[in-house]
């Protein structure tokens, strides 16, 4: 897999019995846990959060929300003026979102009461060892 971020697209089955929206092309079996954040609103912005060793994967249920990416280059001080990256995804969209090691992301709700899953290839056992904060603010867009 490469490092860098990628979107999977998936598909959608409709009949008479409904909807079916599905993801073939994403392979889930690196997953070891997941959780769902849910903004109520759309001021809130989490962010920056890293991971050295753990890649993630961001699917939106409900609503739409704007991910920033940016590739760490220095653990201890990253750099303040480094790329950002920044991808729109939406529940409608019916994507996911790979993010590789080494990225801060920050995630904001497009729209409120939006709810996005986050997907992690290590167990929460990990999550203290591998959690990296930055300020909301510290990288320059």
């Amino acid at each position: 897999m490469e490092n860098k971020p990628a979107i999977i697209n998936g598909g959608v089955h409709k009949d008479q019995k409904g909807t079916l929206r599905f993801f073939n092309d994403f392979n889930m079996e690196p997953i070891k846990r997941f959780y769902i954040i849910e903004h109520s609103e759309t001021e809130t912005i989490r962010g920056w959060r890293a991971h050295r060793i753990e890649q993630r994967w961001f699917q939106v249920t409900e609503g739409a929300f704007k991910i920033q990416l940016v590739r760490i280059d220095n653990w201890e001080t990253p750099s303040k003026n480094l790329p950002i990256e920044e991808f729109i995804i939406s529940a409608s969209d019916n994507q996911v979102l790979h993010v590789p090691v080494g990225f801060a992301t920050s995630i904001q709700a497009l729209e409120n009461n939006s709810k996005v899953i986050l997907f992690a290839d290590y167990g929460i056992e990990n999550a203290k060892l591998d959690d990296y904060l930055y300020p909301v603010d510290y990288f320059i867009k």
